[in-house]
């Protein structure tokens, strides 16, 4: 890491910076700078932006090349190119990555309740699967009568995800025999508001979904097969839980 990262940024930011002062030397302005003050100054801005270490830029550069007379326009440069990046680009080349999957640790106590929850701790399983040719009598039978819930997860023979049926949109069917045959649970279910990937989601991201969708039950694709079901009841008392033990 330290050649793959650190090497080639303080050989570009010195390259940048001579660069910079043979041009300003070059276009007649009258005046002449000196290259090698600029060049430091280059690695140390460079240095500063994309480590977001303005302290170990400055100090570095003056220690391994003596130049503390230049304390001054590294300090200048280094605060603005952190203060640049910074607003433009949140994090580092060294946690960039961790945050775009939400796995980065922060200061932020929200935040870092939302890291150490794991998925698998809300996800509930016990779920009635339905396929889309089962009979509305069928449904009745084997699932509702069976189960406390009042959704159930349609799915193929594969296993893949199709959509969700809800208790709710058999309410008004259920005393009516005469429907038992004739009605399929591919005319009766829904597509889900939002899909968790388990694979790829972070909690913080599952959080995003409940709250743009509005929806109270997410299901839950792992592999590309359906795995479960997410409630946002189960998913808020579990985070309220892990708060208070971390604040205390």
């Amino acid at each position: 890491m330290l050649g793959g990262i650190f090497i080639p940024t303080l050989f570009m930011g010195s390259t940048i910076g001579n660069i910079v002062a043979k041009v300003i030397n070059n276009l007649g302005f009258g005046f002449h700078v000196d290259e090698s003050s600029f060049t430091l100054v280059g690695m140390t801005g460079l240095l500063a932006g994309v480590l977001h270490t303005p302290l170990t830029a400055i100090f570095l550069i003056a220690e391994i090349t003596g130049g503390y007379e230049l304390f001054l326009p590294l300090m200048t440069v280094a605060a603005i190119s952190f203060g640049l990046t910074k607003y433009f680009v949140p994090n580092s080349i060294y946690t960039s990555e961790l945050a775009k999957k939400g796995q980065l640790i922060t200061h932020n106590k929200d935040s870092h309740v939302l890291i150490m929850m794991k998925i698998d701790k809300i996800i509930e399983r016990n779920f009635i699967k339905l396929t889309p040719e089962m009979k509305l009598g069928d449904v009745l039978k084997n699932a509702v009568a069976k189960s406390s819930r009042n959704h159930f997860p349609v799915v193929n023979d594969e296993n893949e995800f199709l959509g969700i049926l809800l208790l709710d949109d058999i309410r008004s069917m259920m005393f009516d025999t005469d429907l038992y045959d004739k009605v399929t649970v591919k005319e009766l279910m829904d597509s889900a508001p939002d899909i968790i990937d388990y694979d790829n989601d972070s909690v913080a991201q599952i959080m995003k979904k409940f709250k743009y969708s509005g929806a109270w039950n997410l299901p839950v694709i792992k592999g590309g097969e359906y795995y479960g079901f997410i409630s946002k009841s189960k998913l808020l008392s579990v985070y309220r839980r892990k708060l208070v033990e971390f604040s205390n």
